[in-house]
């Protein structure tokens, strides 16, 4: 029987243009892949519950999650998913619960960057997760990447800081960033919540779980807002000449950068809202 084709459905999103979806600075894809329902990340608030209701998404049935790394903007509508959905397993990296910051001016900003459930939010889902390092394959065809390796050529645009055992501030290597990867028969739907680790090396991680099969689609938060602009042009240099299909810029993308994507691929380049929905590419 023929595998039904990709299905993804935007919770979250910075910004949307349908006026009943709400709208946070977070991340949330619904996805519908081999047979498996997916949450790929859960936004900063419980908003993904009120999206999903409007979207006709039941989250009592998702099957997993995957986590794409441990930033509040990723992971705040767990807990709320949780109380709701009391079966699907959450991947998670083992080292995701840094409490993490920003810094300004030498000095931490006044809101963590890290996971912000509470003692007893992360009690009540302790058992649901899932601690991953290296690859997790879900299905044949479904795999969470664990680590995402830096590829060459990678310019970090913003560093977090968490503070160790000792009382030292220690830069975050962000080794808690994973994609998710879905091969489906047209190629690899990759998805990357922020790719602080560099957008190419998200890309280069999926690539890696599925060896010889080219990408269709990239859904990512490539996290250039803050880029120079030599940075932006190396991504979308190295966006073009991977020939996709689909590159979807969100969230923490920034404007620039997603006009100079949408300036050089034009129609491959695609701005997703919350509430869009797309099947296959």
């Amino acid at each position: 029987m023929d595998r039904k084709a990709i299905c993804y459905k935007f919770l979250v999103e910075n910004k949307t243009e349908h006026t009943s979806m709400l709208a946070e600075h977070g991340l949330s894809i619904y996805i519908e892949a081999d047979g498996k329902k997916i949450l790929f990340d859960a936004g900063a608030t419980d908003i993904v519950l009120h999206n999903a209701e409007v979207m006709g998404v039941d989250l009592k049935d998702v099957d997993f999650a995957a986590v794409s790394h441990g930033h509040y903007d990723h992971t705040g509508g767990f807990p709320a998913f949780c109380a709701l959905n009391e079966k699907a397993p959450i991947y998670i990296h083992k080292d995701a619960f840094r409490k993490s910051y920003g810094f300004v001016d030498g000095k931490p900003e006044d809101q963590m960057s890290g996971i912000c459930w509470s003692d007893d939010e992360k009690a009540a889902i302790e058992g649901r997760l899932k601690y991953t390092d290296g690859p997790v394959y879900i299905t044949e065809n479904i795999c969470v990447t664990g680590t995402v390796p830096y590829a060459e050529g990678t310019n970090i645009t913003e560093n977090f800081y968490f503070m160790d055992e000792a009382g030292q501030w220690q830069k975050d290597d962000m080794c808690h960033e994973q994609v998710l990867v879905i091969k489906e028969p047209d190629g690899l739907y990759i998805f990357s919540g922020c790719s602080h680790r560099g957008v190419i090396s998200a890309l280069e991680a999926g690539k890696a779980m599925f060896p010889g099969e080219r990408v269709a689609v990239l859904v990512a938060g490539m996290h250039l807002y803050s880029a120079t602009e030599e940075d932006r042009k190396y991504v979308v240099d190295q966006m073009e000449a991977e020939g996709l299909d689909k590159v979807m810029p969100v969230h923490c993308t920034g404007i620039k950068a997603i006009c100079d994507l949408k300036t050089r691929l034009g129609d491959a380049c695609t701005v997703a809202v919350a509430g869009d929905v797309y099947n296959g590419r």
